[in-house]
């Protein structure tokens, strides 16, 4: 047999968990067809000498919905030896939607996952009403990676209900519609069904999105009419040892036995609320004891925005700093480097605030405490409280001078969840748990959390030695596809899906996160690449070699089969 692609000499980790061993892997036709000592003839040959050969990361949570369209490899994600991702997280989908009625779904995305609308109107070709229609445009896209996708319940009650879908329950007719819409989405390969209770989840002109209108016996109708496939929820409780949490927990658990359905949602911890998640999986244990399924999706760090003179600082609303940063960024240098225009701004941002609230404005003044300097991806990253502290400087003075030191290229990390690394650490080896949820494709000049595989690898393997190589590989490989269904990647395996990630392990870690302008419409995002990735190979193609694209698009929209 003449393969297409060889990788030899590499030190294959499969996935399993099981020790790790040297061999060669060997692809034909986009599929895995031998491993071991390979003496054949093959089209392409990949020296993977002193790297790590491991099955292609699987990310679970993702909002690629609208990036699809424009950016075909997936990046940041791809970036990242990610393969396959599930997009549709949260209720937000851009199907089923009439293109006469693109704003409904436009005022879900916009505000609640930081998708500009511009870009959207720019980028995507719409070809579509149902949801099945949308699959088969997602099926036609040029793509580099693979796709799975929920049906997102905003855009359901927006196509059944309009305008009223902002403002009002369903009636018997709309559910009934809703009901039929779910079960064509799934007959036709949709991973599942979607939806938010989040109170932080708000259209772009401050309404809640569509699905948190809906009552719980409509969400309940619609997760038992589904027949197949995962739901995914982002949560209603804000405490996570609250009596609302564990009541909503509980409901959860009843609905997955009653529904047979596998239930899951993000988990993390809370500075305000430490160890509060650990009541969580007690119910999800139970769960699974009483027949259901559930299970949470984790993260590998703190959820950390990320702030900048280029993207976004606290005090962009206030007055006289709201005059300079609608300026260009070369202006914005020139007004703080003028010693009274700096000493004013300095001023302003150091007091209580005392004007009027403004939708997006922070508390004033910051924690500068809980802001952190982002001087290299490594850490570990201080405070820039602690910071002016050791200067004899304010934060503010502190955070001027950084960034002039640095052209204007600086960044400081917020955290707003998993802030105890020692309980994310907790969170990711629990049996219930996945390590996942990079929101890859929104908030994109906010967070840069694509970046998570490469940070379990770096940190918490090489750095902190909390895990093994062939444990962290299981988290983000086998145990993440297994979860959501993808049964023949998440392996090296003869037979299954050619998926397949070729690294360093002394070196892999993410780059510094850097701002582009790459948008539709000129919208700005943060990108971020990684170290030590030597070749991503998707349904046996090389998809990048050394972290470039190399111009193949091997990528396919991965439909659920139902039986």
């Amino acid at each position: 047999m003449t393969f297409d692609l060889v990788v030899k000499n590499g030190m294959i980790v499969d996935g399993s968990g099981l020790p790790r061993y040297r061999g060669d892997v060997g692809v034909k036709d986009g599929r895995i067809a031998e491993i071991g000592r390979i003496s054949g003839a093959a089209r392409e040959t990949l020296d993977a000498e002193g790297h790590v050969v491991a099955p292609g990361f699987v990310d679970g949570h993702t909002h690629m919905d609208a990036q699809i369209f424009w950016d075909p490899i997936g990046t940041s994600s791809c970036f990242q030896g990610v393969t396959s991702v599930v997009m549709g997280n949260c209720g937000f989908t851009l199907a089923p939607c009439r293109e006469s009625e693109a704003d409904l779904v436009f005022r879900n995305l916009e505000r609640a996952e930081d998708i500009s609308r511009d870009a959207m109107l720019a980028g995507i070709k719409w070809r579509w009403e149902t949801f099945p229609e949308f699959l088969d445009v997602l099926d036609s896209l040029p793509k580099g990676i693979n796709y799975a996708g929920y049906m997102g319940h905003c855009a359901l009650r927006t196509y059944v209900m309009g305008q009223r879908a902002f403002t009002d329950e369903a009636t018997e007719d709309d559910l009934a519609r809703m009901v039929h819409e779910v079960k064509q989405a799934i007959a036709a390969g949709a991973i599942g069904f979607s939806t938010t209770r989040s109170v932080n989840h708000q259209t772009s002109d401050d309404k809640p999105v569509a699905s948190r209108l809906a009552t719980w016996q409509e969400f309940e109708t619609l997760v038992k009419a589904m027949g197949a496939g995962l739901v995914e929820v982002a949560g209603e409780p804000t405490g996570a040892q609250s009596e609302k949490a564990r009541r909503y927990y509980e409901a959860l658990s009843t609905l997955a036995i009653e529904s047979g359905r596998p239930i899951t949602f993000g988990l993390f911890n809370r500075r305000t609320a430490p160890g509060g998640w650990r009541s969580t999986f007690d119910i999800i244990e139970r769960t699974v004891q009483q027949g259901g399924r559930m299970f949470a999706q984790v993260h590998s760090r703190a959820l950390n925005v990320l702030l900048s003179f280029e993207t976004q600082l606290p005090f962009d609303k206030w007055e006289m700093w709201r005059e300079m940063r609608v300026r260009p960024l070369a202006e914005q240098k020139k007004m703080l480097l003028d010693p009274d225009t700096r000493r004013r701004l300095v001023e302003i941002a150091s007091r209580p605030y005392e004007g009027p609230t403004v939708r997006g404005t922070e508390a004033r003044p910051p924690e500068w405490d809980w802001i952190f300097a982002l001087d290299t991806m490594r850490g570990p990253h201080r405070s820039m409280a602690e910071l002016a502290r050791q200067r004899n400087t304010h934060p503010v003075e502190l955070m001027i001078d950084m960034a002039l030191d640095r052209d204007m290229k600086f960044f400081m990390l917020q955290p707003v969840a998993n802030e105890n690394q020692a309980e994310a650490l907790e969170l990711m080896k629990h049996p219930r748990s996945v390590v996942t949820f990079s929101d890859s494709g929104a908030h994109v000049s906010q967070i840069m959390d694509s970046s998570l595989q490469t940070h379990l690898l770096s940190h918490w393997v090489r750095d902190k030695q909390a895990f093994t190589l062939e444990e962290a590989i299981k988290l983000i490989t086998c145990d993440t596809a297994t979860q959501f269904g993808f049964h023949d990647r998440g392996l090296l395996r003869e037979g299954l899906a050619a998926d397949i990630v070729v690294f360093d392990p002394d070196t892999v870690g993410p780059r510094m996160p850097e701002v582009v302008c790459d948008l539709p419409a000129g919208a700005k995002r943060l990108r971020q690449k990684a170290d030590g990735m030597k070749a991503t190979i998707v349904n046996g193609q090389v998809l990048l070699r050394d972290n470039e694209p190399t111009g193949a698009l091997p990528g396919r929209l991965l439909r659920k089969k139902r039986v």
